[in-house]
């Protein structure tokens, strides 16, 4: 196993770990951690280890941080109502 994917595989337990405990926030800073580490980190394991894994990985991240992704998806389609 590579380096990258010892990596990735410790954000994703660091990131389940961060949503069991309780925020005020709704997680959103956490969000906001675990977005900006995971990101290079993401490019790191595609370098290693292929595109495939990559988007393996892309997809467990996106599955962690799924509302985030969502409002991303939404600002992106330009659906302003559905924001509130």
């Amino acid at each position: 196993m590579t380096p990258s994917l010892i990596c990735f595989f410790a954000w994703a337990l660091t990131a389940n770990l961060a949503a069991m405990i309780p925020s005020k926030d709704n997680h959103w800073t956490r969000a906001y951690v675990l977005i900006a580490v995971g990101i290079p980190l993401l490019g790191w394991v595609t370098y290693q280890n292929g595109p495939l894994i990559g988007l393996i990985c892309m997809a467990a991240g996106a599955s962690v941080l799924r509302w985030p992704v969502v409002y991303l998806w939404r600002w992106l389609k330009g659906d302003r109502k559905a924001d509130g």
